[in-house]
């Protein structure tokens, strides 16, 4: 519920902070007071649209705060949840207002949009008048409405479900079905590349390892001569090594007369020997390595040519070949298995079908026992609210060739106001003051099933008077044991069943601005405002000792 409403400076109210308690509370005051500016000020922190005309004149900004007590189950808390809003204890909501147009919206002192405030908003609140144009007179809701009055929310939910599993179901046999049909028309293009492909049989790096073994073969065909060419002064017959062995041999004979001169010779020499051979032994292995198959060349420039060619042809890099391989044949087994594969598929519509059908057809049949009760209970709240010759009427039409994952039902509220007129929409068939009155029967019925738990009424009495008033007050009261009310009247009758009253007034503020002022009103000045709201301008002792009558009658206590 409601705990807390401020509001600072929007258009006459500059600082303002109520406190709310359980139970109905009514705001009074004269026309022009400023209770209409209350009220659009709260639908602001609710998510209502944003207007810089709400700013106080002078102000750059103004703000409204509405702090809500909130059970743990509560939906908004859910909805706290998925926007990863902190959710510790109240739910305050705020909007900020600036004088250009521009809006913040926060919950809990987080930034959210304003699509996310409204929709914890509606979780909390109900705003009804006599030109309302939500959830009460809103076609599209009465569906759930009905469901919350018939305790159908979960055949709803699992309705939903079994809907949501039929499309799915439905969506994968038309994919199937699509891709069967396309691979059908490129079914021979298929088998012929998936034969020319296999037959191919491409690796993945091939590519790139021919072509480093052709360059390879290529650059070793362009230096093999002259490596030969060095082969053959190294080691071949114009080899310097028998020459150096003769030298040596020369040498070694003459060692004993001259060691010293000739020793470090025949080292050198042993060494140059060493160093030729070495030499002679590189240029074999690489003359081993150069050498090559001409017909080896030959295979791997023909083995390029085609992998490069179908590359080419398929409009793919060489190395993506085989997956290109993998996925026609896959396509390719999907035509030969898409029969047995649509089979499976369309026996598992039928029966996701079959499922959703049964609860779909349960779902209608507890509407239309719950349409009947609506029916008769709100039938019972029109006499005393002067709507003794109109009928309410839950209309409710099913197709079950118009699925959805409501089921296929379509729910809709219908009046008759007169008898021998026709009955239609609620919106469309009732005048204003006769709507409001149909929809305080509704809410009667249906505020611990599918309301908010705090349900704003904007001057639904209008146009009635005695009798009347009396008894839309004894409902709003009867609303006030299950919900919180709030209610803005001109309804003394009404008034006087308010467990608290708030009396809105203007006063002055400066010498040149004035404000709007709102107060709890206590016992004596309760009884003065209720005067007021009988007599008019002139409160007479007639219209104090009306209102003290119209108190001790109440059914709820004074504040």
């Amino acid at each position: 519920m409601l705990v807390q409403l401020a509001i600072r400076d929007i258009v006459l109210i500059d600082r303002l902070v109520l406190d709310f308690a359980p139970g109905l509370s009514v705001l009074t005051g004269e026309t022009g007071a400023g209770k209409s500016i209350l009220l659009d000020a709260f639908a602001l922190a609710l998510g209502g649209r944003g207007d810089g005309s709400l700013v106080r004149h002078g102000e750059t900004q103004g703000q409204v705060t509405a702090v809500f007590s909130v059970p743990p189950q509560h939906p908004a808390r859910a909805l706290l949840a998925e926007h990863d809003i902190s959710d510790d204890g109240d739910v305050i909501l705020r909007r900020v207002q600036f004088a250009d147009g521009r809006t913040r919206a926060l919950v809990n002192d987080q930034p959210v949009g304003v699509q996310a405030l409204r929709r914890i908003g509606e979780t909390l609140v109900e705003i009804h008048g006599q030109h309302d144009d939500r959830a009460m007179t809103d076609a599209s809701a009465h569906r759930a409405l009905l469901d919350a009055f018939a305790g159908a929310e979960s055949e709803a939910r699992r309705t939903a479900a079994l809907f949501a599993a039929l499309k799915a179901a439905r969506e994968a046999l038309s994919e199937h079905r699509e891709r069967i049909e396309q691979a059908a028309k490129e079914a021979d293009f298929l088998r012929h590349a998936v034969a020319e492909l296999e037959k191919l049989s491409v690796d993945v790096g091939e590519e790139e390892t021919l072509a480093k073994r052709r360059q390879a073969m290529m650059n070793a065909e362009k230096v093999v001569s002259e490596i030969n060419e060095t082969h053959q002064l190294v080691g071949g017959s114009g080899s310097p090594v028998s020459a150096f062995a003769s030298a040596m041999r020369r040498l070694e004979r003459r060692a004993a007369q001259a060691p010293e001169l000739i020793n470090p010779s025949l080292a050198a020499l042993a060494a140059a020997i060493d160093a030729v051979e070495t030499a002679g032994t590189v240029l074999e292995d690489a003359l081993r390595a150069a050498e090559f198959d001409p017909r080896e060349l030959e295979r791997i420039e023909e083995r390029l040519f085609a992998i490069r060619g179908a590359a080419r042809k398929y409009n793919v890099l060489a190395d993506d070949i085989p997956a290109l391989a993998t996925r026609f044949a896959d396509e390719l087994a999907a035509i030969d298995a898409g029969e047995a594969q649509s089979t499976k598929l369309e026996r598992e519509v039928v029966e996701a079908e079959a499922l959703f059908l049964r609860a779909a057809q349960a779902l209608s049949e507890k509407r239309r026992a719950a349409a009947a009760s609506l029916e008769a209970q709100v039938q019972t709240e029109l006499p005393p609210l002067k709507l003794e010759r109109a009928r309410f009427i839950v209309q409710v039409d099913s197709d079950t060739t118009l699925r959805g994952p409501d089921g296929f039902d379509r729910v809709e509220f219908h009046v008759q106001t007169n008898p021998g007129t026709r009955p239609g929409p609620m919106m469309k068939v009732a005048s204003g003051g006769e709507l409001s009155r149909f929809m305080l029967a509704l809410k009667v019925q249906l505020a611990d099933r599918g309301s908010a738990p705090t349900l704003v009424f904007d001057e639904i009495d209008t146009g009635v008077g005695g009798a009347v008033a009396d008894a839309i007050g004894a409902r709003l009261a009867r609303l006030a044991e299950r919900v919180q009310v709030l209610s803005v009247t001109h309804a003394p009758q009404v008034a006087a069943k308010a467990s608290r009253h708030y009396l809105i007034a203007k006063e002055a503020a400066d010498a040149e601005r004035v404000a709007t002022r709102v107060s709890a009103l206590a016992d004596e000045p309760r009884r003065e405002e209720i005067a007021r709201m009988l007599a008019g301008a002139v409160v007479t002792d007639e219209a104090r000792a009306a209102a003290r009558t119209l108190l001790a009658a109440g059914s709820s206590r004074a504040v």
